[in-house]
């Protein structure tokens, strides 16, 4: 055998630093599963400096925003496994005191990112221009609004489970807001593989990412542990009710109705303006 046909294939993956994202990856961060001819580095930062690398291109495999893919199209594919679905709940605004959605109109309101889909999501709701917004990085909105540096946040990730404990209010569930809307769950984020590699390679890939994600849910327990190290304030109990909300069955495969969701999301934002045209959505898997 040639030494060619023997060299590992290296593979950055970017994800986020959070639970769902080392449930998901678990086993391929702990060698759980044979992935060679592939080895796998793991590179880690928030979903915002995320979108903006695979802007440039510049890992093989990445966690993005669904609002991000259609300003790195040219470059990545959608990968039919690794979604986050917002299934009836997902990002929410928070206020200090209770507010309705009409009380946002000319708020600052502190945002994960804009490349997020959380902030896409706030814009179809709110109307893009009716309110003011304050980048913060995500596990600071909470503490943000309530020192009183912004009216409102868009919080993400576990902050969705603590805001209430830190006396703060929801405002709006923007998840729970697009179903009523469309009838359909929010696609929030998901895993991109980059075209460059070539057809085999990106379904072997998608391949191993499944096999990951399978894993973790075959091995819940030992899944879940490893978790929990990147749960900021999250005991087990909670860990595992985050995982529970971002990695299941729209994980493995974004189904035919995750693939609807994903494409009408893209579809409206487009209409609005808010996004390049998404063009014809592959899922790779």
């Amino acid at each position: 055998m040639s030494e060619a046909a023997t060299s590992p294939i290296q593979i950055r993956v970017g994800h986020s630093p959070d639970p769902d994202d080392a449930f998901m990856f678990y086993a391929l961060a702990r060698e759980k599963i044979v992935a060679s001819p592939y080895v796998f580095t793991h590179e880690m930062a928030d979903i915002e400096s995320l979108n903006r690398r695979a802007e440039a291109g510049e890992l093989e495999v990445s966690a993005i925003s669904i609002h991000s893919y259609p300003f790195v199209r040219d470059k990545y594919a959608l990968l039919a496994c690794g979604c986050s679905m917002g299934d009836g709940y997902g990002p929410m605004v928070i206020t200090r005191e209770p507010r309705s959605i009409a009380d946002l109109s000319g708020k600052l309101i502190a945002v994960p990112g804009e490349r997020t889909t959380a902030f896409l999501a706030l814009n179809l709701c709110l109307r893009r221009g009716s309110f003011r917004h304050k980048v913060v990085m995500f596990d600071e909105i909470p503490a943000a609004v309530l020192r009183g540096e912004v009216d409102a946040g868009l919080i993400i990730h576990e902050a969705q489970l603590t805001y209430a404990r830190d006396g703060l209010h929801k405002v709006v569930d923007l998840a729970e807001w697009w179903m009523e809307q469309t009838d359909l769950p929010l696609p929030l984020g998901g895993n991109v593989i980059r075209r460059d590699l070539g057809r085999q390679r990106m379904s072997e890939v998608a391949a191993l990412l499944k096999a990951s994600i399978q894993y973790g849910l075959d091995h819940r327990r030992e899944a879940v542990e490893y978790a929990l190290t990147f749960g900021r304030g999250l005991d087990t109990q909670l860990t595992d009710r985050f995982v529970e909300m971002y990695v299941n069955k729209w994980t493995l495969d974004y189904g035919e109705r995750g693939r609807a969701a994903v494409r009408k999301l893209l579809a409206t934002a487009h209409e609005a303006g808010l996004v390049p045209d998404p063009g014809e959505i592959e899922f790779i898997g």
